[in-house]
């Protein structure tokens, strides 16, 4: 087995997705403002602040969900009914050696599928509860498509923060259910809520200079987040999470990550790199981010058609106008 994938650590993450990172001064809803919920319920509200995330139940149309997962098989170039064809031999071989196709990221990034998702009201909506404000724009990320493991196969997944917990990150995570993940084989989103409770009496027993990407977590015991299709899943970047190996013999976990943060309309760069970035279907440039190589998405789909919601969470047009 190929090393480089046990020798990541926070050392290695440098350059991200642009369209992830939410500004320092940004912070996230204490309710202060006194705006009621648009979709989280008051319970809801309890949880998220307990134990760092929630889950939208039905957050997204079936008909999105179904047109998602035909759109994965088609750029996997895989039959879902055909499960030996499932593991060509090149991607089989990046599965061992790189991290972001062992733990099953599809490439795909601006298709009109995966906008018709992000534009969708209720997603919107959940995503403005747990900021506090309407003005947003949504990341531009792609899938995760997890096959039941081929022999010889070993799933490198393991718990991390995506962002230093000790910079007090203040962003929201999220994450599309494609597939039902009720199933406890078929792996999916876990995640430490008691750490996320007792992070400052936890960080004390640490190393100096731990791993914030490979802390040493083996005392809790991850808690499994079961999600239907539709179902939309935010957390807190406090979070300490990851994903589970899929374990059975015929099921796949898909999934659409899925975020959103204040808009930062006074970054021109930023604003215009978003815009090429859909227009031109360009994949987002960083670490772990490889992009297709045969370029499907620049050369076989079209420009997404937005709506006048779309339009805003991408930065086209102004929250102002």
């Amino acid at each position: 087995m190929n090393n480089n994938i046990d020798s990541i650590d926070k050392n290695s993450i440098s350059n991200r997705n642009f369209s992830t990172l939410a500004k320092s001064e940004f912070r996230l809803n204490d309710r202060s403002n006194g705006a009621p919920l648009r979709i989280l319920s008051e319970a809801d509200w309890q949880f998220w602040i307990q134990n760092g995330y929630v889950v939208i139940r039905k957050a997204v149309e079936p008909e999105k969900i179904c047109n998602l997962e035909k759109l994965i098989w088609e750029f996997e170039e895989l039959d879902p009914h055909h499960q030996d064809g499932w593991y060509p031999p090149q991607k089989s071989e990046l599965r061992k050696i790189e991290l972001s196709f062992n733990a099953g990221m599809v490439e795909l990034y601006n298709h009109q599928y995966l906008w018709d998702t992000r534009q969708t009201q209720r997603v919107y909506e959940a995503f403005s509860d747990v900021w506090g404000m309407h003005e947003l724009w949504v990341s531009i990320d792609r899938l995760n498509f997890n096959l039941p493991p081929e022999p010889g196969f070993e799933f490198k997944s393991f718990m991390h923060w995506d962002y230093d917990p000790e910079s007090d990150p203040q962003n929201v995570q999220g994450v599309l259910s494609i597939s039902d993940q009720t199933d406890e084989d078929v792996g999916g989103f876990m995640c430490i809520p008691e750490l996320f409770r007792n992070y400052e009496s936890w960080k004390l027993k640490q190393p100096g200079n731990w791993d914030w990407y490979r802390p040493d977590v083996a005392d809790f015991t991850p808690t499994r987040v079961p999600l239907e299709k539709g179902d939309l899943l935010l957390w807190n970047s406090k979070l300490c999470h990851g994903i589970r190996q899929n374990t059975s013999k015929n099921k796949v976990r898909m999934a659409q990550y899925i975020s959103m943060m204040p808009a930062q309309a006074d970054d021109v760069e930023l604003r215009n790199w978003r815009i090429r970035s859909w227009k031109e279907r360009l994949a987002p440039q960083g670490y772990s981010l490889h992009g297709d190589p045969r370029h499907w998405e620049r050369d076989k789909y079209q420009t997404a058609e937005l709506t006048a919601l779309g339009k805003k969470l991408l930065g086209v047009v102004d929250w102002q106008t």
